[in-house]
C-alpha cells in the first residue's frame, strides 16, 4: 500500500467515484499559507484565491471531509490559523486578510462574529486522529472563545442576538427577529461538544460547566422558539415574540439533540415534504412555501448550500433515521453531479450552492460573483464527507478503535486504503459463489460493527492482516 495515496472508493456509480476523486485532485489549486507579516500561523490551509480570506465557516467545514485525506492535506491547520489570531478578550473573527491578518468587520457584522461551531469540529477531529494532547492544546482558546460570545451577545434571557450574517445566511429573510433560532442552537452544540471534549480530557469542572450550559440553552429554545402547530423552530423578536418564517436553521436542533422524540419526529417531517424542504435537491435554506422562498436559490432564499446539507444528514443519524440520510446524500450528490457541467462543457465545476428544484448553481443577479465555482471548502461535504460517511455508510472513531459500517443496501461498495493513524484499513463487499461477502484488510486489531438493512448488526474484532466474512453467516 502506497501510504501518500488518498483513500479509494468503490461504488457502483462510477460517476461518483470520479467526482469524490477529483474533488482530491482539485484542492492543490486552492491549497496556501498566509503572508509571514500577516501574523497567521497553522501552515497551509484551505482558501478561495480571489478572495484572499481566511473564512472560519470554510476552515470548519472543510475540516470533516479533509480528515478523510490519509493526511495529505492537513484538517487542523486552518482552524490553527483562525486560533493564532484570537484577541486577548476571547474574539476570534469571521473573516481575516491572508496578507495583512486584519479582521474583515464588515458593517453587516460589526463584531464578525461566526457561527460557533469550533468544538463540533474538534470533536470531529478526535475521533479521526485520536490526538488527545490537541484537545488539551485548544480547550483554553475553546474556553476562551465561548466566554466571548457570551459576554458580547448573551442577553438576560438566555439568548442571543447576533447580526443575520453571523449566522452564515446574509440575506435570509427574518422578518423583525433579533434572536436567531440558528445561531443559539449553534451555541448549544458548541456546549455539548466542549462538555463532550471535557469528558475526553476526564476534567470534570469543564464537563460540568458546559452541560450546564447545554441544558439551560436546550430548555430555552425548547420553550421560546419551538411552535407547536407548526412543530418547527423559529426566531424570536425583541418583545419575545415568534417571527414564523421557517428557514433551514431550526435543523441546527437535531445536530443538537435538543428535539424529543414526538417532536423530533414532526420537525423530520418537513425535510420529506415537498411544500416545505423535501424539495428535489435536498435541503432548501428556506421554507418552499414561504412567500420569499425563490427557486433559482436567491442567495439563502431558496438555495441548496453542502454544509446546511451536511448538518441536517448529521442530525438525521442522531435520530437514527439512516436510510433517509443516505437517500438525501444520494440525491444531492446527483444534483452537484447534473450540475458539474454548465452549457455542455468538458471541465467539471462544483458550485457554492445550486438551485432546489432545478439542475444547476444558484442565481442571485444583485450578486453575480455567488455563488463561487469550484469552492471545494463547502461542496467537499458533498463529494467526500457524505459519500464516506453516508453513501458508501462508514464511521470512524480512532480513540475507540471502532468502525461502523451501516449498509441499506446490498451492493458493491467499500474503501480500500483508509489511514486510521497507523493503520492502513480496506473493507470491501461484492458478491461471490458462496453470497455477499465483506473483504477486510488492516495492519492493526480493530472493531468492526456491521449494521445490514437495519435487521442484521453485529461487533466483531479484525485482527491485522486480510479476512473476510459472508454476510448470510452473520
Amino acid at each position: 500500500m502506497n501510504k501518500r495515496d488518498f483513500p479509494n472508493i468503490h461504488f457502483y456509480d462510477q460517476d461518483f467515484v470520479d467526482i469524490y476523486d477529483r474533488t482530491w485532485a482539485w484542492i492543490e489549486d486552492y491549497w496556501t499559507a498566509a503572508a509571514p507579516e500577516s501574523g497567521i500561523g497553522g501552515g497551509k490551509f484551505f482558501y478561495y484565491p480571489d478572495s484572499n480570506i481566511l473564512d472560519q465557516g470554510e476552515q470548519i467545514f472543510s475540516s470533516f471531509y479533509l480528515v478523510y485525506s490519509n493526511r495529505i492535506y492537513s484538517a487542523s491547520n486552518g482552524l490553527d490559523a483562525l486560533y493564532s489570531k484570537q484577541e486577548e478578550n476571547g474574539a476570534i473573527r469571521w473573516r481575516y486578510d491572508i496578507q495583512s491578518g486584519q479582521p474583515s468587520l464588515p458593517a453587516d457584522n460589526p463584531e464578525g462574529v461566526g457561527i460557533p461551531l469550533f468544538a463540533w469540529a474538534e470533536y470531529n477531529l478526535y475521533h479521526k486522529t485520536a490526538n488527545k494532547k490537541r484537545v488539551k492544546e485548544v480547550m483554553p482558546i475553546l474556553q476562551k472563545y465561548y466566554t466571548w460570545i457570551e459576554n458580547s451577545f448573551k442577553r438576560p434571557n438566555g439568548l442571543f442576538e447576533t447580526p443575520v450574517a453571523a449566522t452564515g445566511m446574509m440575506n435570509s429573510p427574518r422578518g423583525n427577529a433579533i434572536y436567531h433560532v440558528d445561531f443559539t442552537i449553534a451555541m448549544a452544540i458548541n456546549a455539548m461538544y466542549m462538555a463532550a471534549l471535557g469528558d475526553i480530557l476526564n476534567d470534570k469542572d469543564i464537563a460540568f460547566i458546559y452541560k450546564r450550559n447545554y441544558f439551560s440553552l436546550k430548555t430555552r429554545l425548547n420553550n421560546m422558539m419551538w411552535n407547536d402547530d407548526d412543530a418547527f423552530y423559529y426566531d424570536i423578536d425583541a418583545a419575545e415574540h415568534q417571527v414564523p418564517i421557517k428557514t433551514i436553521g431550526a435543523f441546527w436542533a437535531l445536530l443538537a439533540e435538543i428535539v424529543n422524540e414526538d417532536r423530533s419526529e414532526r420537525l423530520i417531517a418537513h425535510l420529506t415534504n415537498p411544500e416545505t424542504f423535501g424539495t428535489e435537491n435536498p435541503f432548501p435554506t428556506l421554507s418552499a412555501d414561504s412567500p420569499d422562498y425563490d427557486k433559482r436559490g436567491m442567495g439563502f432564499r431558496g438555495s441548496v448550500v453542502p454544509p446546511f446539507t451536511y448538518m441536517i444528514i448529521k442530525g438525521l443519524e442522531k435520530y437514527n433515521h439512516w436510510e433517509l440520510a443516505r437517500a438525501c446524500a444520494i440525491r444531492h450528490l446527483y444534483f452537484i453531479l447534473d450540475s458539474a457541467h454548465p452549457n455542455g462543457e468538458q471541465k467539471q465545476t462544483l458550485w457554492e450552492a445550486y438551485q432546489p428544484q432545478n439542475d444547476g448553481k444558484a442565481i442571485w443577479p444583485e450578486q453575480p460573483d455567488w455563488p463561487r465555482a469550484q469552492f471545494l471548502a463547502f461542496t467537499g461535504l458533498s463529494t467526500v464527507a457524505l459519500m464516506i460517511e453516508n453513501i458508501v455508510g462508514l464511521s470512524v472513531s480512532l480513540p475507540r478503535k471502532t468502525v461502523d459500517w451501516i449498509i441499506p443496501n446490498l451492493e458493491i461498495m467499500g474503501i480500500e486504503n483508509l489511514s486510521l493513524k497507523r493503520n492502513m484499513v480496506t473493507i470491501l463487499s461484492n458478491k461471490s459463489g458462496r453470497g455477499w461477502e465483506i473483504h477486510m484488510e488492516s495492519e492493526k486489531l480493530y472493531y468492526f460493527t456491521i449494521n445490514v438493512l437495519g435487521r442484521k448488526k453485529k461487533t466483531l474484532p479484525i485482527p491485522s492482516g486480510k479476512c473476510s466474512m459472508l454476510i448470510d453467516k452473520i
